[in-house]
């Protein structure tokens, strides 16, 4: 059984998701100008991505018992190609920052298909943000 602290945490991971699953459609809606066309489809692409994230923590809270969070974190769309990017590249450093400390946790507790299940993800998360930070390089 996991620990109140893993699933607290499980569900700062959900509303994560959740948010920047909602920010990159968005953004795919949003971004304007020759370069909003070239990435548009790749915040939706990612946003998608996202929300599958959302589903596979979810089912694994919901696993041990826990009820999986309905609220994102606050979304924060941008106003301008550039701006879009940077705040997603501060997400995803975010995220993976986030997703280490959760992968240490299931792994002292015992916990290895948490673990496994975040290190999957977390390698998603690592190609998200190398691909925002060439969407930014001249």
């Amino acid at each position: 059984m996991a620990s109140e602290k893993l699933l607290k945490k499980l569900n700062e991971a959900i509303a994560r998701e959740m948010q920047v699953s909602i920010q990159y459609l968005w953004q795919h809606v949003q971004v304007k100008g020759i370069k909003g066309e070239v990435i548009k489809d790749a915040f939706k692409k990612i946003g998608i991505t996202e929300m599958k994230h959302a589903e596979t923590i979810a089912e694994r809270l919901s696993f041990f018992g826990g009820t999986p969070t309905t609220k994102p974190e606050p979304i924060t769309v941008g106003e301008s190609y550039k701006e879009m990017v940077k705040i997603d590249i501060k997400a995803e450093e975010e995220a993976i920052e986030m997703y280490k400390e959760i992968i240490k946790m299931a792994n002292d507790e015992g916990d290895y298909v948490t673990a496994n299940m975040f290190i999957s993800i977390l390698g998603d998360e690592e190609g998200h943000l190398n691909d925002f930070q060439s969407f930014i390089e001249e």
